[in-house]
């Protein structure tokens, strides 16, 4: 018997007795499997995920906390942004100048594909980053919304705390256990696919643009 027919084996006889699968072993020499990273120092893990992130040419910027309006605003002006949509729990401060609308509102109007196709930019916070990866989570929580909102316009401006930074997958996956039945959204970079050329090609099945504002305390 190979080590996939075992494993498969033991799956099967778990789903049969309705139990969880019994652990395989671990083959000599081979790492074990990492669930707790080993980086404990906040600002290692936010340059961790800045370095990530910049590798995927999202845009990246460390600020504080009491400069976040001030970010936001200038992250909008250099975009060129005059219309913005934001999910009903945001809770970030906007400039003025911006045209925003709120996707779901208390009328519960959510925007078509073509209503956030026609927008500047969406604006957002997250559930989680992994620094690892450079891999922020969207959970579908008020302050995220829906997942076409931040799928449709071509730019996304994303709010990240130094509290959400995880250093491992499997990290982030405990930190998501409660709104695991949602649809998540994984971003790793702006969208982008290559053909079979290896051509680049950025906005395929999401935003051409990735910025992010890490928060730090």
């Amino acid at each position: 018997m190979t080590a996939r027919d075992e494993v498969l084996a033991r799956i099967r006889t778990a789903l049969q007795r309705g139990r969880a699968p019994a652990p395989v072993a671990q083959t000599a020499g081979q790492p074990a499997y990492r669930r707790h990273g080993d980086t404990t120092d906040e600002a290692s893990l936010i340059r961790l995920l800045a370095d990530r992130l910049a590798d995927y040419r999202a845009l990246v910027h460390l600020v504080a906390a009491d400069s976040l309006a001030g970010e936001i605003a200038a992250a909008l002006e250099r975009r060129g942004a005059a219309t913005a949509v934001v999910p009903p729990g945001l809770g970030l401060p906007l400039p003025d100048s911006v045209v925003v609308t709120v996707d779901g509102a208390e009328d519960g109007h959510a925007l078509s594909a073509a209503e956030l196709d026609a927008i500047d930019a969406v604006i957002t916070r997250a559930a989680v980053a992994i620094a690892e990866t450079g891999t922020i989570i969207l959970d579908g929580s008020p302050d995220q919304g829906r997942r076409a909102i931040s799928l449709v316009p071509d730019y996304h401006l994303c709010v990240v705390d130094a509290r959400q930074v995880v250093e491992l997958v499997p990290e982030a996956v405990a930190r998501l256990a409660g709104t695991a039945s949602r649809p998540l959204t994984w971003i790793s970079g702006p969208s982008a696919t290559s053909d079979i050329e290896l051509e680049r090609v950025e906005g395929v099945h999401g935003p051409r643009t990735l910025e992010v504002l890490l928060v730090t305390r």
